[in-house]
């Protein structure tokens, strides 16, 4: 087990890049002592922990369609365009059995980012064996004005890139030298601000949450700042970064399963081009 921390961002369908990467590093035998992952990320998170090789890819492809999975009836009858209670039930019980007890008996340290709403930050939940973490990973994928909040401990949660999109620093806080993060854009994107309409939409439907509203507000300047700090480390050697090599043409809720599948095989044509450095970097003192 590598004693480096490994950071997954999210970006919803986007994160087939991610499991690609995630897939590379079962089949290799990479484990990393500290995982954190928000929103989809976390959805991979959990599935490079049970060690299930192709499970997120096959999960999304499979089901891309089917509106038990995703649609906009699942916001009013499950609370949100993903249907997490399918996915965490029929799917993971039946369709694409989830190794619980390999999840459960990882030694990999794993933490969940959510947005508390009533204060706007980020609260993380680490993985124990008496706790699976599911309802926290539900929160933390919860998008919001698509999505109903989510209560972990009866506190309200949504999205965990709302707080931290990519939340390297709590790897450095917890006091990793050695981090691997990994993004769902190319290294010239840059989140364009939200237009006035949702953020008048996002301030009238949470106005019981202000410090949500401003998390929400802020998110795109926030993020960005985030991407030059990564940026920079990256090029300090103290960060190794896996992201595409060239802009995504995918969204959210992509529904063009061809996309998708070449998403999926760019994320593990990448990993095999940069594995030996990544090693290289893990190991240099």
């Amino acid at each position: 087990m590598e004693k480096a921390a490994l950071i997954l961002e999210g970006g919803a369908l986007r994160v087939l890049f991610t499991s690609g990467i995630l897939d590379r590093f079962i089949q290799n035998e990479i484990e990393f002592e500290y995982v954190n992952g928000v929103s989809g990320g976390a959805l991979c998170g959990v599935n490079y922990l049970s060690k299930q090789v192709g499970r997120t890819a096959e999960t999304n492809l499979q089901f891309l369609h089917d509106k038990r999975y995703i649609g906009m009836r699942n916001l009013f009858f499950h609370g949100g365009i993903f249907n997490f209670d399918f996915l965490f039930g029929p799917i993971s019980e039946t369709y694409i059995p989830f190794d619980y007890e390999t999840y459960l008996s990882s030694e990999q340290m794993f933490e969940i980012g959510a947005t508390n709403c009533l204060t706007g930050k980020s609260d993380y939940f680490r993985k124990m064996r008496d706790n699976d973490q599911f309802e926290a990973v539900k929160a933390s994928a919860s998008m919001p004005l698509v999505s109903k909040i989510r209560k972990v401990d009866e506190h309200p949660y949504l999205d965990g890139g709302i707080s931290s999109s990519i939340p390297y620093q709590r790897a450095i806080d917890l006091g990793y030298k050695k981090i691997v993060v990994v993004l769902t854009q190319d290294i010239a994107y840059r989140k364009p601000e939200n237009s006035q309409r949702v953020n008048k939409l996002a301030a009238r439907y949470y106005r019981k949450y202000p410090e949500f509203v401003n998390a929400f507000i802020t998110r795109p300047q926030r993020y960005n700042e985030e991407l030059e700090e990564i940026n920079r480390l990256e090029r300090e050697g103290r960060l190794f970064v896996f992201r595409p090599e060239h802009p995504v043409d995918v969204s959210r809720v992509e529904k063009d399963k061809r996309k998708l599948e070449a998403l999926y095989e760019h994320g593990k044509i990448v990993t095999d081009q940069q594995l030996k450095q990544m090693v290289a970097y893990l190991v240099q003192k």
